[in-house]
């Protein structure tokens, strides 16, 4: 894909000059956002641009329009329609309809179906490329029966619209059918949405991920009351996802990867590198992840094969999962027992398929009493990802505690600073954890009510999902304190310069004093008006004057050691007589 990158942080033109701010946050990469009205964009905006003056535009993520204004992304870009005219994404008009009517937030999903990928890349995009990820399909569609799972390729939509259930005929002995998607494109959910007939806010509550926004955003994302959402039959599940880099430029390879996903996925950079315990120019990248589950809604008494999809992320490919990723799920083979297919490692999708064809028969006999047991497997592997990253918080907040400690590593960071920037991003990730587990225990593990299910299959993560919660608790606690020393210490430093200052200060009044009566002796000696005898003025000031200086430099250098020195022989002298004092006591 062809890209143009802005590296200048004042872009001139022959109009005058804009002024260009850096920021990462929209589209999760370095781009110039200018401040610039919207009445100064050209009409042409939302065409590929060929000069610089059409590029600055590129930054501003709000020239797609705000959430004040109407979406340019609609207002510029067609629907795909046939030869007669005819629209070819009954889906995206039905988004549009309710967009139109009451559901504002469903803007977002029609211009990022429009664009296939974030509104704010379009600028980005040749037609080839909007072409291509429009076009991507990556589904395994796997078939439970009583006493077996079926695995099916899909890489095309027409293959996609083929298998989509329509009816239950032919289904006999089949127990569900689940559609695993990696990404998400305008040609899948226009295939699975229009077939299945699926929730549209399904689809927008995955393609982006946010911490928070802008009063001007347009992919705002308000939740649900809980009396609506318990009604819906999907979920949105985020979660973290860890990684390590051995230099700076495999994470600028893996930031490219996440750039090339249709889905928005950002690399949180971590930057706390160790002197003496990380290779230099090392780092750790976390990234927002999403797992969102949907089923088909039916009735409690219908007997049709329960209809499910799950979306996952593409998987980044650079660098490793941190400490080797994590174990099996399942508990150490006997030396007896024969060892079990070993699970791909390096792609979700495949380790989520891995996962859900090892499922127990007593598992998929519960799939038409609780849809959610399909969705067990791939909790595990959320779960797992979370312990992965609570220990690496731990690691990093214990190398913040020692840098604190030690003074060698004081002297190596220079000051305090570094540090406390470093907790402070510690301070800041950790309580946005907490909301997300805390929104995975609230409204996935211990939701009651689901579609028509009877039980509960995910209450048995739900101790797990709490000692999570209960650790990130125990992190922002101690972040909170290793905060307060940090800033107690840096107190302590800078205290100890000020009177370091006030030394050096004091040996300058030392100085002073000690120069005014050799100022005094050669002012006295300069009272002879007899300029024939001042040879022997000369010689006498002299043999005064300079050893006089020299004794009081010296004091002055030394007078710091000298007085250590003086309480060190003092105490150690305190000592002994305490000892002897003690000795002859008890003689006594």
């Amino acid at each position: 894909m062809k890209t143009t990158t802005i590296t200048h942080g004042v872009v001139r033109i022959a109009e005058g000059t804009l002024q260009a701010l850096y920021t990462r946050r929209t589209t999760g990469h370095d781009h110039v956002q200018f401040r610039t009205p919207p009445s100064s964009r050209p009409s042409n905006f939302l065409e590929p641009y060929n000069s610089v003056a059409d590029a600055i535009f590129v930054g501003d993520p709000y020239y797609i329009g705000d959430i004040y204004e109407q979406s340019q992304v609609r207002l510029k870009l067609s629907k795909p329609a046939d030869s007669n005219g005819a629209t070819l994404t009954p889906y995206l008009d039905h988004i549009d309809r309710l967009t139109d009517n009451s559901w504002p937030q469903l803007r977002y999903l029609a211009d990022w179906m429009r664009v296939t990928t974030a509104p704010p890349k379009l600028k980005l995009l040749s037609e080839q490329d909007k072409n291509e990820r429009a076009s991507r399909v990556k589904v395994a569609l796997l078939e439970f029966h009583a006493d077996s799972i079926t695995r099916h390729e899909i890489s095309t939509a027409e293959q996609l619209a083929s298998v989509c259930p329509t009816s239950s005929a032919g289904s006999k002995g089949l127990v569900s059918r689940l559609f695993v998607v990696e990404d998400l494109s305008r040609d899948m959910i226009e295939t699975l949405g229009s077939h299945l007939d699926v929730d549209p806010m399904f689809f927008r509550g995955h393609i982006s991920d946010y911490a928070w926004y802008n009063t001007r955003d347009p992919w705002i994302e308000l939740p649900d009351i809980d009396l609506v959402s318990r009604n819906r039959s999907f979920f949105n599940v985020r979660y973290s996802n860890t990684r390590y880099f051995r230099d700076s430029k495999s994470y600028s390879l893996a930031r490219t990867e996440t750039g090339a996903f249709n889905v928005l996925r950002r690399i949180n950079r971590d930057g706390s590198w160790v002197p003496g315990a990380d290779i230099p120019g090392s780092d750790v990248g976390m990234v927002r992840t999403k797992m969102s589950y949907w089923v088909e809604p039916r009735k409690a008494k219908d007997t049709d094969p329960v209809t499910a999809i799950l979306l996952v992320d593409p998987s980044i490919t650079e660098g490793f999962p941190l400490w080797g990723d994590y174990n099996d799920f399942t508990l150490c083979p006997s030396m007896a027992d024969a060892l079990p297919q070993r699970p791909p490692r390096g792609s979700i999708f495949e380790n989520i398929i891995y996962q859900l064809q090892t499922l127990p028969a007593q598992d998929v006999e519960s799939i038409s009493q609780d849809p959610r047991a399909l969705f067990k497997r791939p909790l595990y592997i959320i779960c797992a990802e979370w312990q992965t990253l609570l220990r690496y918080a731990n690691t990093r907040l214990s190398q913040l505690e020692w840098e604190i400690e030690d003074p060698y590593l004081r002297n190596l960071q220079e000051d305090l600073s570094t540090t406390l920037d470093k907790i402070h991003s510690w301070r800041r990730r950790i309580p946005i954890y907490k909301t997300i587990v805390s929104e995975v225990l609230t409204k996935v593990i211990r939701r009651d009510q689901f579609t028509y299910a009877t039980t509960n299959s995910l209450l048995v993560l739900e101790k797990d999902f709490e000692i999570i919660l209960d650790e990130l608790n125990h992190l922002h606690e101690r972040a909170e304190r290793i905060m307060s020393v940090v800033t107690a210490v840096m107190s302590i430093e800078e205290s100890k310069k000020a009177l370091q200052q006030n030394r050096s200060l004091a040996r300058l009044t030392y100085l002073a004093v000690t120069f005014v009566p050799l100022s005094f002796v050669s002012s006295f000696f300069a009272m002879n008006e007899d300029v024939t005898r001042l040879g022997q003025t000369f010689w006498i000031y002299f043999a005064v004057a300079i050893p006089v200086t020299l004794l009081a430099l010296v004091v002055v250098r030394f007078s710091d050691t000298v007085v250590n020195v003086s309480r060190r022989l003092v105490r150690q002298l305190t000592k002994k007589g305490s000892r002897y004092h003690d000795h002859n006591s008890k003689r006594m």
